[in-house]
């Protein structure tokens, strides 16, 4: 895995043994069982790896957390059904993989947002789960699914269940709010770990839980002292991470991208930020000193578990890690996430109106002129009551080909999908089937009201994105977070009544709320949001050649998902709106390149990985 984290689970059990075999020729650690048995594989940082254990149960925290090993036996202690993992370390700060081993049992979880993943497969006659689909599917050869990759051309944040689905036949992916149990027998299933607390904080009260949650996210990264860094684009959710990161036992660098729009005030809040941070070190970096968005696609990608629309910016996020690393980071901070989070998302207007129908009549009023439809077409839109798998069934029958309307002010469980204009009328057919699998399941909404899973649906795709962000990032030397994911962070916000968190008029005001003190007022007062609207039609035109020339040699043409002239055509033809080629290129360059970055890791000689080294838990004084 050229040296980025991923770890491997076993059950244990004795027929695991040929499992942790293959797996052990690629990985550089290995931690046991209780019994002695292999349990965790697989390459990590010292600082990611938190172990505890009491009697015969064991803990592992992986990933960016606080807690103590006694803090962690105390929670193992006297365990015996590895299914209550849910329930382990609720309120615990950071984010993290959760994998325990108890009575011969074994469970592992990830996050809500989905930054940190599950998958599983079976492996020598047992189950095997690991945090990247890649390094099971490379171990049993897995092909790939290519209906799910016809799907991946959909836009993300409308179905979450399209995007993660796994990209690999025979590769299971676990759903973010599931856990997943290993039997001795070489059996598994899953249980449900999460559900989304109730919507019924006042807005007052949701405040004070977010901020504990944010300090206590933000803290998960500081505590480690050295130096961390952190975008400060100017924007409200950055801006709040600097703040809040100045107050922490590291020194902080904040780095702003100056934009090239000379309209956009970013530059200048970011500069009113940076005078009311004297305590922290401040990077600018001028559009001129990064490469464009479509930079490098003449070269061949990392090879990541799946594609990601991030792809289009790979050139310049890997300029700013090595900028970051230069001035010593040890960690960058993202505000990604936070846009997912805090604005407001049309789905509340139909939960509100069956609790307070004046209200929302009156929020209505105000929306309208915004989403320029009549009153009833709108009303007509708040009475519709459609179940979510009825409504992936009629998302199925009805998806073709076309723009997406993102201005849609749907109070439905999403807008209704397109698929690419360039898409063949095979890879449309193929995406049908998915849709239509997923809705036979009878899945349940991410949450039942409109709102909350318009928000968590959001929320995951954000997540998906920032985890194969730092995977393609971190083998520069400085990994990137994002702590608006962490689970403590999004129950916070879950937490407090929708019509609160989508006021009209204001800005991001559970934010607001939750940064007053923090943040100076001035900075909390904005009103106005900058976009990169700007460095994508500048980039798009610097490497538009590049663009048609990897239409001529395209992976996903071959393979029948895209139509090359249509694609060409539309690369050529005036762009009436931002969203009308950005949207769907992006997911399209993502799967184009994903596809050529594996071709090319396939044909690639593998190094043999260091001997294992054995990692015992220490002893815990009772």
């Amino acid at each position: 895995m050229d040296g980025e984290m991923w770890f491997a689970v076993l059950p244990d059990a004795d027929a695991a043994q040929a499992a942790a075999d293959a797996l052990r020729r690629r990985a550089a650690q290995v931690i046991e069982h209780a019994s002695g048995r292999p349990w965790l594989v697989g390459e990590w940082p010292a600082d990611q790896m938190h172990l505890a254990g009491a009697g015969a149960a064991k803990v592992a925290v992986i990933g960016r957390c606080p807690a103590t090993a006694a803090d962690l036996a105390g929670q193992v202690r006297g365990l015996r059904d590895p299914a209550r993992i849910g329930s382990l370390v609720v309120g615990l700060p950071g984010s993290f993989h959760l994998c325990v081993s108890a009575g011969g049992q074994v469970a592992v979880r990830g996050v809500i947002s989905g930054m940190r993943r599950v998958f599983h497969t079976r492996l020598a006659g047992v189950e095997v789960a690991a945090s990247r689909a890649d390094v099971l599917a490379e171990l049993v050869e897995a092909p790939v699914e290519e209906e799910v990759l016809a799907a991946r051309l959909l836009p993300v944040g409308l179905i979450a269940q399209v995007h993660e689905t796994s990209m690999w036949r025979g590769v299971r992916a676990l759903a973010p709010e599931s856990l997943l149990l290993l039997h001795a027998d070489g059996s598994w299933a899953t249980r449900r770990w999460w559900r989304p607390p109730d919507p019924v904080m006042p807005l007052n009260e949701g405040a004070v839980a977010l901020r504990e949650a944010l300090i206590g996210a933000v803290d998960s990264c500081t505590a480690s002292g050295g130096t961390i860094s952190a975008d400060l684009s100017g924007g409200l959710d950055s801006t709040s991470l600097c703040f809040l990161a100045a107050q922490g036992r590291a020194n902080l660098v904040t780095l702003h991208y100056r934009t090239l729009d000379r309209f956009n005030d970013d530059d200048a809040w970011a500069t009113r930020a940076a005078e009311e941070l004297p305590v922290a070190q401040h990077l600018t970096i001028n559009a001129e000193q990064v490469p464009r968005w479509f930079s490098g696609l003449t070269t061949v990608p990392p090879a990541l578990e799946e594609p990601g629309g991030w792809i289009r910016d790979t050139e310049r996020l890997t300029a700013v890690a090595h900028r970051v690393k230069a001035a010593g980071s040890r960690l960058h901070l993202t505000g990604g996430g936070g846009d997912e989070l805090f604005c407001p998302t049309p789905g509340y207007l139909h939960d509100l109106i069956r609790s307070r129908p004046l209200t929302a009549l009156r929020r209505l009023r105000a929306h309208r002129p915004m989403w320029r439809q009549s009153y009833i077409t709108l009303l007509r839109a708040l009475v519709e009551n459609t179940p979510y798998d009825k409504w992936l069934t009629r998302c199925a029958e009805r998806l073709t080909t076309g723009p997406l309307d993102l201005n849609d002010p749907s109070t439905s469980w999403s807008i209704q999908p397109f698929m690419p204009v360039w898409a063949t009328p095979e890879a449309v057919a193929a995406a049908k089937r998915v849709l239509d699998g997923i809705a036979r399941q009878a899945p349940e909404p991410l949450a039942p009201q409109r709102a909350a899973h318009q928000l968590l649906v959001m929320i995951r795709s954000s997540g998906a994105s920032n985890r194969l962000l730092q995977q393609g990032i971190a083998r520069h030397g400085v990994p990137f977070d994002a702590p608006y994911h962490d689970d403590a962070v999004i129950e916070a916000v879950l937490s407090v009544r929708s019509h609160d968190w989508s006021q009209s008029g204001t800005f991001k005001p559970l934010l607001t709320a939750a940064m007053t003190g923090i943040a100076p007022a001035p900075i909390l007062r904005r009103v106005t949001k900058g976009d990169y609207a700007a460095e994508y039609y500048a980039g798009f035109h610097r490497h538009r050649r590049d663009l048609l020339d990897l239409i001529e040699d395209s992976h996903l043409a071959r393979m029948g998902l895209v139509d090359s002239d249509a694609f060409r055509a539309a690369l050529l033809a005036p762009q009436r709106n931002f969203s009308d080629l950005a949207v769907p290129l992006q997911q399209t360059l993502g799967c184009e390149m994903w596809l050529r970055a594996a071709a090319h890791h396939q044909a690639s000689p593998h190094p043999p990985a260091p001997a294992a080294e054995q990692i015992r838990t220490p002893p815990i004084n009772h």
